[in-house]
């Protein structure tokens, strides 16, 4: 018998009562040969892209302050000392200080596409996918967001929510909760997915998904 290409879900409402109804999941996006070195690289980029790289110190050449030689070059027996600003001195300049920089770093696209099957790989193999029919909220309230988590009993665990499109009402109920987090499915990445403990697919971004990983 041939073994199936797909991973059947069930789909449940908000109040997390089964609907009947299964999404299939393709095993080419969750049930991949995961690549633990891919996704060290598309964390270790994603890491790298949120850093700042904004800090800085002053050089010699930088610091406010007399250039007067402070004594004769030799024969003191103490060390040569240019100026004030030397670095040897409080308040001088800094010897090879930080400067503003850049840390990104290239990564191709087939290892970040890589790196994102081998997580939602993780993620189905640990059983911490949910598919949820599709809902909306008739306005931003984080309450009413905390009783679907506690509608699916996820309101103790950090959940990665993806819907197929922006959805408004979702994300500004949501960005208050530090466990919770809402994504469009195109937006994927691999550090949301790791980071969260489950993940909540609605049932339209399933095929979302396999429109932006399988191309």
């Amino acid at each position: 018998m041939a073994e199936s290409k797909t991973i059947s879900v069930a789909v449940v409402d908000i109040t997390g009562k089964d609907t009947g109804r299964k999404v299939k999941l393709s095993k080419e996006i969750f049930g991949i040969e995961p690549n633990d070195h891919a996704i060290y690289l598309d964390v270790k980029q994603h890491m790298a892209n949120r850093r700042q790289g904004t800090h800085k110190s002053k050089q010699r050449n930088e610091i406010a302050g007399s250039t007067r030689k402070l004594h004769r070059q030799k024969g003191t027996g103490g060390a040569r000392k240019g100026s004030i600003k030397n670095p040897l001195f409080r308040g001088g300049g800094r010897i090879f200080g930080p400067q503003p920089r850049d840390y990104g770093f290239k990564l191709n696209k087939k290892v970040k596409t890589l790196a994102r099957l081998s997580a939602l790989t993780y993620k189905a193999k640990d059983k911490s996918i949910h598919v949820v029919e599709d809902f909306n909220l008739d306005q931003p309230k984080t309450k009413e967001f905390l009783n679907v988590m506690k509608g699916l009993k996820l309101e103790d665990k950090k959940v990665l929510l993806l819907t197929a499109e922006l959805n408004r009402n979702l994300l500004l109920s949501s960005r208050n909760l530090k466990k919770n987090k809402v994504s469009r499915a195109a937006d994927l990445n691999t550090y949301d997915v790791l980071n969260a403990q489950d993940l909540v697919l609605v049932e339209s971004a399933v095929p979302v998904i396999e429109k932006t990983l399988l191309k």
